[in-house]
């Protein structure tokens, strides 16, 4: 499993991880198609999927908050992914901790994991700290 760097301003508890499966499939999409990002909305279908884009294909906002970087790559070769989510989802799941794991199935059709016949899920802990953005 890996942490992502922490990105909040006062806090020091990362507030999402990825499964080693994810960090598996994310090493692999990431041959595909170059850097990657997360972004979790609140939204219908599978908005309570976290979707993942090609860097930069989703356009973010102030309505969304970077919840954390991971880094699939190593010293040499850095793969860094940003995970964010819309503010308002945020308001719901500010003392949640998420972890992105990935299924057998298929997702939507706008997350690039669709087509290996794979989707990624959330699964989710209460945060074991107070945290200040909350």
């Amino acid at each position: 499993m890996i942490d992502a760097a922490v990105t909040i301003a006062e806090e020091s508890t990362s507030r999402v991880a990825l499964a080693d499966a994810s960090v598996e499939l994310l090493r692999k999409l990431w041959d595909h198609y170059g850097p990657l990002m997360f972004h979790q909305s609140g939204g219908c279908c599978d908005g309570s999927s976290p979707m993942c884009y090609p860097a930069g294909d989703f356009i973010t906002s102030d309505n969304d908050v970077l919840l954390g970087v991971f880094d699939i790559g190593d010293a040499d070769d850095p793969r860094p992914i940003e995970f964010w989510m819309s503010r308002e989802q945020f308001a719901y799941w500010s003392h949640t901790h998420l972890t992105v794991d990935v299924v057998a199935g298929r997702g939507s059709g706008f997350s690039v994991e669709a087509p290996e016949g794979v989707r990624f899920l959330i699964r989710s802990r209460l945060m074991e700290t107070a945290l200040p953005f909350a």
